[in-house]
């Protein structure tokens, strides 16, 4: 797990003190290749490439969390709104928040920051940060 130390001032705005990154402008937002897209904090496994799709709101997005437990959901009631914020499940990072209008067959749209994940690609073992 990475100390706040050895985080970049954006991923600590972003996964520790829950900002948000600008639309379109992540570096895994176009990302197509196969893999896992895991927590930059912890590296823990968050989603599988095979559930992002092309949502046009300007982050990543998910129709599904690679466990139940990957994922842990909170209310969040900020900017005069009725949300619900992700959580990476296992050091409580920042990710960014679910909506019930995603495509099939969950329904669910996991908007992500970016810059709170990292992409292991599956046919290099590469590790690139968003």
């Amino acid at each position: 797990m990475k100390s706040k130390s050895e985080l970049t001032p954006l991923q600590v705005e972003i996964c520790l003190n829950r900002g948000t990154e600008r639309p379109f402008t992540g570096k895994l937002l176009g990302q197509t290749h196969q893999g896992i897209y895991r927590c930059v904090v912890c590296h823990e496994a968050l989603f599988q490439s095979e559930t992002k799709f092309e949502s046009g709101c300007g982050w990543p997005s998910f129709f599904e969390a690679i466990s139940k437990s990957a994922v842990r959901y909170l209310e969040d009631h900020s900017h005069g709104m009725h949300r619900v914020e992700i959580r990476c499940g296992h050091c409580d990072s920042h990710l960014g928040h679910v909506f019930n209008d995603g495509p099939t067959p969950t329904g669910l749209r996991y908007c992500v920051n970016s810059v709170s994940m990292c992409f292991e690609d599956q046919e290099t073992g590469e590790m690139i940060e968003g």
